[in-house]
């Protein structure tokens, strides 16, 4: 089971901070937002979601090989 996550800083609708977990379990990418929010991100944290969303793609793949 892969044990890296990623967070990505993002902010509420209001502007407050806040962040975005991606990881992945048994071969899945998951996503996590912040409860009952939506994420607003700069164009710079939209290039790292991107990234670890590539990134947690490849650890899928690996995890659902074995």
């Amino acid at each position: 089971m892969s044990s890296r996550e990623w967070t990505v800083h993002c902010r509420d609708i209001a502007g407050r901070r806040r962040d975005v977990t991606i990881f992945v379990r048994q071969g899945r990418v998951v996503l996590v937002a912040p409860p009952g929010e939506t994420a607003v991100f700069s164009p710079l944290d939209v290039g790292r979601l991107r990234a670890a969303l590539r990134d947690a793609v490849v650890d899928a793949s690996v995890e659902a090989d074995r």
